[in-house]
């Protein structure tokens, strides 16, 4: 990559736009989930996974779930994305009103 073409990565980094969502991690081995909200939704696995691959998530269980059975047996779902128009003002009170449904709806623990 030359350094235009890393120039010009950098700027399209910088105006992506923020994917306010809620998303789930899910254990199929024992079908355990956690529920956690994020800004960008779109690139959370990546944050995710490198913590679990370092061993130092800072949730124990599912650290302890990723250890027991390995990365082939936890999955990440992306279960709802907030609309790009969605006011500023209520946008993280709106995403924890999400997580909380999410949470009941999979019985599953926060993130």
């Amino acid at each position: 990559m030359n350094a235009q073409d890393r120039k010009a990565a950098i700027a399209a980094y910088k105006e992506r736009k923020p994917a306010y969502g809620v998303f789930a991690v899910i254990c199929s081995a024992t079908g355990e989930a956690w529920v956690g909200q994020s800004r960008h939704v779109d690139s959370q696995k990546n944050g995710l996974w490198f913590s679990l691959r370092l061993g130092r998530h800072r949730n124990r269980d599912l650290q302890a779930a990723w250890t027991a059975h390995g990365e082939a047996e936890i999955r990440f779902e992306e279960l709802e994305r907030l609309r790009e128009d969605y006011p500023e003002i209520g946008r993280l009170d709106e995403l924890k009103r999400r997580q909380a449904l999410w949470l009941a709806r999979l019985e599953a623990a926060a993130l």
